[in-house]
């Protein structure tokens, strides 16, 4: 009986902190879309910083995404408006499902409600407004990196860890099978 109750203990205090990173994510993501959005021009470049006599360079510029990554099919008729809807819904879903059972993997718990909290973040965005508003804009020469917000920082870093548990969990596996 003890017992349980500290499974249960354990299992809240897991979900209130990652959760809680993925609620911390939504609202940085978009109070700071607002404040974009409220205090810049669309379209229209403000640099923050330049390197290199201006070859290379950071703006904020207020972009607006109607596609997915790298405005991936931005450009259609409307449809994909409520198809990344219904894809960001079920992922944050299953996302959200399988966090509750990250309850020994920290790792992958972190990088779970970083991707968690991205998706909500951009979610919001595409039914509130039918896009996604986009406005860190970073650029080298004549090369433009698609404008991105904090939701889509936080889906890119939640990712990368991701991708390098893969190699970490393969290092511990090597390890251990070294040493039978």
């Amino acid at each position: 009986m003890i017992n349980d109750v500290q499974k249960q203990m354990s299992m809240s205090k897991h979900l209130a902190i990652y959760l809680g990173l993925s609620v911390v994510i939504v609202i940085l993501d978009l109070w700071t879309k607002s404040i974009a959005t409220a205090n810049l021009e669309y379209a229209v470049p403000v640099p923050v910083y330049t390197l290199f006599d201006a070859v290379t360079g950071f703006n904020f510029t207020l972009l607006h995404n109607t596609g997915a990554a790298f405005s991936f099919l931005a450009s259609e008729s409307g449809w994909q408006r409520w198809f990344f809807i219904a894809l960001a819904f079920f992922v944050s879903v299953g996302l959200g499902v399988w966090l509750t059972k990250l309850r020994d993997d920290k790792w992958v718990a972190f990088a779970v409600a970083l991707i968690l909290g991205g998706a909500i973040g951009n979610l919001y965005d595409r039914i509130t407004l039918g896009y996604v508003v986009d406005f860190l804009h970073f650029y080298w020469g004549n090369y433009h990196f698609p404008a991105f917000n904090i939701a889509d920082t936080a889906i890119s870093i939640g990712a990368g860890l991701m991708i390098l548990d893969l190699f970490r969990t393969k290092k511990d596996q090597s390890s251990d099978e070294l040493n039978k």
